[in-house]
C-alpha cells in the first residue's frame, strides 16, 4: 500500500483478535422498536426505529443500507450496537434504482431526516443532533447527506416537506465519492466496468457515467462540498474491489481543503466490508466520534 501522507489520515493495523467477527446483537432490555414508519408515499419510504429505555431525547444516528443502489434492506442494521451506547437508531429503506433513478434516493433520505425531525418528540429524540452512518451505496448516500443536506433541489419529496434536512455529522464507510472515476482508479482489478451501460453507477443515473457526466456530478458528494459541512468519518479498506479507496480519498481532501473537519481512516488489507469494519478498535472509533458531535450538544 503506497504511504498516506495527508493531514487528518489515519491507517489502522488491526491485531488478529481485534478482527474476529463480532457476535451476535442483542437489544438493551427496555428498547422500544417502531417498524415500518412511513416517511414517504413510495412503498420503499419505510424506516424501523430503535430507542433505548429512558425519558430521551436521545441523540439519532440515521443507518442508510448498501447494495449498489439495486438491493439491500433496513434489516439487520450493522449500528444496532450503537442503542447500547445510549443512541436511538433508525435504519431506512429508500427507493432503489430500479424504481426510479437519481437524485430519487437522496430524496428519500432526506424526506426521513425530515420526518424524524418533525416527530422527534414523539419518538424521544433531540432534533439537533443527528448523525448519518452508512456503507458501500449507503455511504454514498449519508455523505450526500453531510454535503447537500441544504439543496433545495433534492428537499419538497415525502411525508414531511418543511424543516431541516441537515444532519450533524456523517459516517461513510466505503462509499464512492466520484462516478466518473470509479472505473480509471480500479486500474482493470476491480471486479466491475464501472463505466458499462450496466454498471450499478449506470443503473443509479440513467446511463453510462462517461456518457453523462453532467447526471453523474450531480449524483457525486464532492461536488457540493462547502465550508459549512457536517463532521465526517470516513473509512474504507485498501483492498476493496468495489470501490476504489482512492474515492474516499478524495472526499476526504476536498473536505479538508474546504475546511470541513474529515478524518479518513484506511484499513489495511480490508476489502469491500467485513469483520474489520465491526472489529472493536473501529467501532470504539465511531462511537467516539458520534459522542464527540451528537451527546455532548
Amino acid at each position: 500500500m503506497r504511504p498516506l501522507i495527508a493531514a487528518g489520515v489515519v491507517v489502522v493495523v488491526l491485531s488478529p483478535t481485534a478482527a474476529q467477527a463480532p457476535k451476535s446483537l442483542k437489544l438493551p432490555a427496555g428498547t422500544t422498536v417502531e417498524r415500518n414508519l412511513e416517511y414517504g408515499p413510495h412503498e420503499r419510504n419505510k424506516l424501523d426505529i430503535y430507542i433505548p429505555k429512558g425519558d430521551g431525547p436521545f441523540p439519532l444516528v440515521i443507518w442508510v443500507h448498501g447494495g449498489a443502489w439495486q438491493g439491500g434492506s433496513k434489516e439487520g442494521s450493522p449500528a444496532l450496537f450503537l442503542v447500547g451506547r445510549g443512541y436511538a437508531l433508525a435504519s431506512i429503506n429508500y427507493r432503489l434504482s430500479q424504481h426510479a433513478t437519481f437524485p430519487a434516493q437522496i430524496e428519500d433520505c432526506q424526506a426521513a431526516v425530515r420526518f424524524l425531525r418533525a416527530n422527534a418528540k414523539k419518538y424521544r429524540l433531540d432534533p439537533e443532533a443527528f448523525g448519518a452512518m452508512g456503507a458501500s451505496a449507503g455511504g454514498h448516500l449519508v455523505a450526500l447527506m453531510g454535503t447537500a443536506g441544504n439543496v433545495k433541489e433534492f428537499a419538497g419529496y415525502g411525508r414531511v416537506k418543511d424543516g431541516s434536512s441537515r444532519v450533524q455529522c456523517v459516517v461513510d464507510l466505503f462509499g464512492p465519492t466520484d462516478l466518473t472515476k470509479m472505473q480509471e482508479q480500479s486500474k482493470g482489478r476491480g471486479k466491475i466496468d464501472h463505466d458499462s451501460p450496466n454498471a450499478p453507477e449506470a443503473r443509479l443515473i440513467g446511463g453510462p457515467v462517461q456518457k453523462n457526466k453532467g447526471k453523474a456530478a450531480k449524483a457525486n458528494p464532492i461536488t457540493y462540498v462547502t465550508r459549512d459541512d457536517a463532521p465526517f468519518l470516513i473509512m474504507h479498506g485498501d483492498a476493496d474491489p468495489l470501490v476504489p479507496v482512492r474515492q474516499s480519498e478524495l472526499l476526504h481532501a476536498a473536505l479538508t481543503k474546504a475546511g470541513v473537519e474529515s478524518e479518513l481512516v484506511v484499513i489495511p488489507g480490508a476489502g469491500h466490508g467485513g469483520k474489520e469494519f465491526n472489529a472493536e478498535a473501529n467501532r470504539s472509533k465511531v462511537l467516539a466520534f458520534f459522542n464527540k458531535h451528537l451527546k455532548m450538544k
